[in-house]
């Protein structure tokens, strides 16, 4: 099968196009510069060119506080592109496995994990033209087509909040972090391996909703103690607050936990705890950080 990745100069495209190449897969990476999703002759020569049978969407508007000033922009990314690549991938007999988010849901109803077919119900602009998304591919797209929504991504390559925490481990002596916002750290290495796992497998018996984050929950305040400790400095270090020391255009979801029952469904294991995925990340990113800094 021809594998075809758009994004994949992010975080997530960069693990899943190495997810792929370490399974032998012919696939093809294509970056913002080369592939813009949101042009139709653009999408039509990449698949032209590259005749792909699965395609991964993990190009998106991921910048959640200008989405509230410019959401056309983003609805343009996260709705319009999706829909693109869910007729061209119609047209042409492929699959499609497009990326969305926790932000779909409204993340203050709920003190319990969102199973996959829970409504959606978006409070910021970046959600409802995620969900746009979503409900794009669907519509367009829905035997052959898989949603999956991962939330709280780190990885190894780019900028998130364990990186910045170990930079600021290094600069300072405490660090405030929110303890009012739950849900899930998500290395995005594992989110690329339940990508190329359920590739091959969508069709009529096997599509819909999907969930990838990291399984049990926790507090951002509670990720950056773990972080600390696994840099060996003292987690005390790291002070609760609250979220409203650190207000944002974009209101964050006091509970974003996500339930994930499909892939028991389909016969592939459920994701794995976060601290283990933490605790094996963490040396790589550390190593990758100290590379840039230097």
């Amino acid at each position: 099968m021809r594998w075809l990745v758009t994004g994949a100069g992010g975080m997530l495209g960069r693990d899943t196009v190495a997810a792929l190449v370490r399974r032998d897969a012919e696939v093809t990476g294509l970056d913002r510069t080369a592939l813009d999703i949101t042009s139709p002759d653009a999408v039509e020569r990449a698949f032209a060119e590259h005749r792909p049978d699965i395609v991964v969407n993990c190009a998106a508007y991921t910048a959640v506080d200008d989405a509230e000033t410019d959401e056309a922009g983003a609805l343009l990314v996260n709705g319009e592109g999706p829909r693109l690549l869910a007729r061209a991938c119609a047209a042409a007999g492929a699959r499609l496995l497009h990326v969305s988010t926790d932000y779909v849901f409204d993340g203050d109803t709920r003190t319990a994990p969102y199973p996959e077919d829970h409504p959606p119900a978006p409070r910021t602009a970046y959600g409802r033209t995620k969900l746009a998304g979503e409900e794009a591919v669907r519509a367009e797209l829905p035997e052959h087509s898989a949603v999956v929504r991962t939330a709280w991504l780190y990885g190894v390559h780019g900028r998130s909040f364990v990186r910045t925490m170990i930079e600021l481990e290094a600069r300072r002596d405490t660090v405030d972090v929110v303890d009012d916002q739950r849900g899930q750290p998500t290395w995005s290495a594992d989110v690329a391996e339940r990508l190329a796992d359920l590739g091959p497998l969508i069709g009529p018996d096997v599509s819909g909703v999907f969930h990838a984050t990291g399984s049990g929950e926790a507090t951002w305040h509670e990720l950056a103690r773990e972080v600390f400790r696994g840099l060996g400095a003292d987690p005390a270090r790291v002070r609760p607050t609250s979220s409203a020391a650190y207000p944002r255009p974009a209101p964050r979801p006091a509970y974003s936990v996500l339930a994930h029952g499909r892939w028991k469904d389909v016969g592939l294991p459920g994701p794995r705890a976060w601290r283990a995925a933490l605790d094996e990340a963490l040396p790589q990113i550390r190593k990758e950080h100290q590379g840039v800094s230097t």
